[in-house]
């Protein structure tokens, strides 16, 4: 891992580029919402800081312990960026991360039987993010309804709904209907019970009872993140029905397509929107067909989730430059390895893909800080720690500044991280100059 000089160096040459540029948005849109300046970033950062061994990392994030915190597009809100506590894709989430400072929002981008554009990690994800199960009418039209726990059989219970399964108007008009905590509960007996088992990690704080977070359709969420005055990052989901499209015949490209016409319609600057997709030919066609729009088009990569396929994920890097794409986008740990120095510590470095990546000319965006749960249980981290997790697991959570570390180092030079819970990024961003 380079020395907290040799990144706070790296840092300072490149964070001209990542300032937050004015946009001249008006001072607040129809609900009162104007940009927020003065962030706040509340414990969690400092507490992580406190769980790290002793080293100059740790010493010189400590320094910057009582600075004014400000807006960064280091930092990312991942699902809004206010996920640990908020229901994700939600304007509640969206400002949780923005006041810890992120200068990027993103919406995951879906769409409904009539063909209208709507935040969803998932185009099946209704179920486990909203309360329709609870709702008569709506659960009636789901793909799979609920099927309850079946205590002889011991299968757990199951349900599928999809955005495509309704109309934006059932999404965005049905009195009652919520986004929650994603959770499910695979011994439920009742669509009631199933609403449960949140991540510990988690909260139901800000999603109790008397409070609708309500679905924002991609409209809503340009008109959110203009008022705010920051960049936009929204992800084209994979559509999980067959494309075309039912008896409208809606084509994956016209699918690509829709999305920009969202933001032309809105008249947002090309600049300030950081498109995403894992289909290669989502990214393909935004090369071909709009240029201004693809110069930041970011390729998500999850293609070498396995030990045995992150060397051809690695091989096809070369391809990917040559086509033209210019930001790739995989998670934390394909980013990331461990070695161990002759006084036998351990410490975080570059992987063979990020030096890859980084010898082609690739900028790399990386994803998602905050996600899973805690590094020294049974799940060490989960997926976005698995090749760190094993060597770092014991030292704790404090693990996330060293990786974020190498992420900004000049071996990586991560872009941006996208994060479930923006002040973390944000404090990194604000101690080594990533802002304005």
């Amino acid at each position: 891992m380079p020395s907290t000089l040799s990144t706070l160096s790296w840092l300072a040459l490149v964070a001209p580029a990542l300032a937050l540029p004015s946009h001249g948005v008006p001072g607040k849109n129809q609900t009162g919402i104007k940009p927020i300046t003065r962030i706040q970033l509340g414990p969690r950062p400092y507490w992580l800081i406190d769980q790290m061994e002793d080293s100059p990392l740790k010493t010189k994030l400590r320094s910057c312990s009582e600075k004014e915190m400000r807006p960064s597009r280091w930092s990312i809100g991942h699902r809004g960026g206010g996920t640990l506590q908020f229901p994700e894709e939600t304007e509640a989430s969206i400002l949780a991360g923005t006041r810890m400072g992120a200068g990027i929002e993103e919406c995951d981008v879906t769409f409904t039987s009539d063909r209208q554009l709507i935040c969803r990690h998932s185009q099946c994800d209704l179920h486990t993010t909203t309360n329709i199960l609870t709702i008569p009418s709506l659960a009636a039209k789901c793909t799979v309804p609920f099927t309850p726990y079946n205590a002889t059989t011991k299968q757990s219970a199951t349900a599928k709904c999809c955005t495509s399964d309704f109309t934006l108007a059932e999404l965005t008009e049905t009195k009652g209907l919520c986004s929650k905590m994603d959770s499910s509960d695979p011994q439920a007996t009742t669509p009631e019970e199933y609403q449960g088992n949140v991540p510990g990690y988690r909260t139901t704080l800000y999603s109790g009872p008397g409070t609708c977070h309500k679905l924002l359709t991609v409209k809503e969420y340009i008109a959110l993140v203009e008022a705010l005055g920051l960049d936009f990052t929204p992800e084209l989901k994979t559509p999980e029905v067959e494309m075309p499209f039912g008896s409208i015949n809606f084509t994956q490209e016209a699918f690509v397509q829709q999305l920009i016409d969202e933001f032309k319609a809105a008249k947002i600057d090309p600049k300030r929107v950081w498109l995403q997709s894992f289909l290669y030919d989502d990214v393909l066609y935004w090369l071909r067909a709009e240029p201004e729009f693809a110069k930041q088009a970011i390729l998500l990569d999850e293609s070498g989730d396995a030990p045995s396929t992150i060397s051809a994920a690695t091989a096809s890097l070369v391809k990917y430059a040559q086509d033209g794409v210019k930001i790739v986008a995989p998670p934390l740990q394909y980013l990331v390895s461990t070695v161990t120095d002759q006084d036998g510590k351990v410490k975080v470095v570059a992987s063979e893909y990020a030096k890859q990546a980084k010898k082609l000319g690739l900028k790399v965006i990386s994803w998602s800080l905050e996600r899973s749960g805690w590094l020294a249980d049974s799940t060490k981290g989960g997926y976005y720690y698995s090749t760190i997790a094993n060597a770092t697991a014991a030292r704790g959570e404090g693990v996330v500044y060293e990786l974020l570390d190498v992420l900004a180092s000049k071996e990586v030079g991560a872009i941006a991280v996208f994060s479930d819970w923006s002040a973390t990024v944000s404090y990194y961003a604000n101690c080594f100059g990533l802002f304005p």
